[in-house]
């Protein structure tokens, strides 16, 4: 099959011919036909986050079943899928209790093994972690779905109820931002963005957002999703009393323990939680709201490339201001 592979960290991805995928006995193989670009894989591509090398990036996707291992009882080759970016095991207490994007022994395609920027991506325990996609959602939007719009979704619904009107705040807004900020809108929240970029900022507004420099003591929740110690320190201190700080954005190298203003923290019972993804049983919630039309992951698409240009986009994120706002999705034609 023909992949996006790069063999050193920091050189040029490049799409060359490699073997195909085995399937595993409790695994699929899925035939990508779109892939998300996202800065996830350029963190590894950068050495943040270790992986083997030679290697295929890419762990938001959307395809078709070629294959299912014997193991496999509830899909079946020629279904529409996608799966989350952390694969849980299917058969630890995290997984069986529905929490799969704690798994221990977690598997995610694009990291621990080779990606979707490929023809063909292996999911294992595919019981477990495959989602089988509505009619009104096609490969492009559903791929935006992956990683950024799906772990933006648990961000904002799985920490505990908000009341509807309630002020959340947004810093960064990339593709996991923009799509904290569709969902917030769409559940009725009032939605402050911070983010450097022009671009980032008007498609913000465009979603409903209200751009600002800085938000202080206003908001109920609060999200970085940009990842630095700069940004989790400006949401933890817009938050109202008794607010809620969510990481999102990673926080790698020596932001990894960035400190926080715990003396907020305390005197304003404030709660601090990481959010990891989403498990694939938590997805029919969100994917009722996109089949009735209140989420739209295909705004947020800010671009649609061939497969053969990813290498590419996947570099330019060395920029921190992006050129260009959305989610870059890549297609196999």
């Amino acid at each position: 099959m023909k992949a996006i592979v790069y063999d050193r960290t920091g050189t040029m991805p490049l799409l060359r011919e490699v073997a195909d995928p085995v399937c595993p006995p409790d695994g699929a193989i899925v035939e990508v036909k779109a892939t998300g670009v996202c800065r996830s894989d350029w963190h590894a591509w950068r050495g943040h986050d270790p992986v083997h090398l030679p290697h295929v990036p890419g762990h938001e996707f959307a395809g078709v079943i070629a294959q299912v291992g014997e193991e496999v009882t509830g899909f079946v080759p020629g279904e529409r899928v996608t799966a989350p970016f952390v694969n849980g095991c299917g058969h630890c207490e995290w997984c069986r209790s529905g929490r799969a994007q704690v798994c221990p022994d977690q598997t995610q395609p694009g990291f621990t093994h080779w990606g979707s920027f490929a023809e063909k991506v292996v999911v294992r325990a595919a019981d477990t972690n495959l989602v089988r996609l509505p009619d009104s959602l096609d490969f492009i939007g559903a791929a935006a779905l992956g990683c950024r719009f799906a772990t933006a979704f648990r961000a904002l619904t799985g920490h505990g109820p908000l009341h509807p009107d309630a002020v959340v705040a947004v810093f960064g807004a990339g593709g996991v931002g923009l799509s904290a900020i569709m969902i917030a809108v769409a559940l009725g929240h009032r939605v402050a963005a911070v983010d450097p970029s022009p671009a980032a900022n008007a498609m913000a507004a465009s979603l409903g957002a209200i751009i600002v420099h800085e938000v202080v003591d206003e908001a109920d929740v609060a999200i970085d999703a940009y990842g630095s110690a700069a940004t989790a320190l400006a949401s933890v201190r817009s938050l109202r009393r008794g607010g809620r700080h969510v990481q999102v954005g990673l926080m790698l190298g020596s932001d990894a323990h960035a400190p926080l203003p715990w003396d907020l923290v305390v005197a304003r019972e404030l709660h601090v939680a990481g959010s990891h993804g989403m498990a694939a049983a938590d997805y029919p919630a969100m994917l009722e709201l996109v089949a009735d039309g209140r989420l739209k992951p295909q705004r947020l698409v800010g671009s649609v490339i061939p497969l053969a240009q990813a290498g590419v986009e996947l570099t330019a994120m060395d920029s921190p201001i992006p050129a260009h706002s959305g989610i870059v999705v890549a297609v196999n034609e």
